[in-house]
């Protein structure tokens, strides 16, 4: 994750050395290009604009991430034949789901982090303008919702599959088509509707980097929907 922060803020010296020039290069590039790169909505030569463009392919990293640990937590123990110890154990069901769910709540949690402690480190040495701290905060706190969406959605399909070594290919399937969906809709006004089923659109970007703000019902209804699928797990 360090790597993939670096790696993507060492573009930025060449967006902002470019100024205005470059700002109107991107403002004549036309709409649909602009949404399918992540340029909409982002004004990519100051750094607060380019992290938001960054973001998206941090995000999905750590969702698809999260998807994997969610169904591979419950899944591994049916590969690796040891579901029956576990259960002839005087242990309830309960306890071992639990367990094993804090223990993938942990593992996204650390991802988290170090996204978001890389970004405090290294946005300082392309950045000599205003400083994004709270933006990196916001935006990271959104990513944790979306990880936590997709790890307890992970793991619902891993409990209920028969099969249930194929979630983790269902599970990150799950998350790219959301993200299709999320540049689909960005596209398309009149599908809209199609936001439901992608947690990539819950939240706005542009408003939490522009305006520093979360919208707090979506948060609440988001974590309803990962009370239910961790429930339902």
């Amino acid at each position: 994750m360090a790597l993939l922060v670096l790696s993507g803020l060492a573009k930025y010296t060449a967006y902002s050395s470019s100024g205005s020039a470059g700002t109107e290069v991107f403002d004549q590039l036309p709409n649909t290009l602009k949404v399918l790169l992540g340029f909409s909505g982002f004004e990519v030569s100051k750094i607060s604009g380019f992290y938001a463009f960054l973001f998206p392919y941090i995000e999905i990293t750590a969702a698809i991430h999260a998807a994997l640990i969610g169904s591979g937590i419950i899944a591994k123990e049916e590969r690796d034949k040891t579901t029956e110890f576990l259960i002839a154990k005087p242990t309830s069901r309960r306890t071992i789901i639990t367990s094993k769910l804090l223990a993938a709540l942990f593992n996204i949690a650390i991802i988290n982090i170090v996204s978001m402690l890389s970004s405090f480190a290294i946005v300082p040495t392309f950045n000599t303008g205003e400083d994004i701290t709270g933006e990196i905060i916001i935006l990271h706190v959104i990513m944790f919702i979306v990880q936590l969406i997709f790890l307890t959605l992970g793991t619902l399909l891993s409990a209920s599959l028969r099969k249930s070594k194929s979630a983790g290919s269902i599970a990150a399937n799950i998350v790219l088509i959301g993200y299709i969906i999320s540049k689909v809709t960005n596209l398309v006004d009149h599908l809209d509707a199609l936001n439901i089923f992608s947690p990539f659109t819950y939240f706005s970007l542009e408003k939490a980097v522009n305006a520093n703000e979360i919208s707090v019902p979506i948060t609440l209804i988001s974590l309803a929907l990962i009370a239910a699928l961790g429930c339902e797990g």
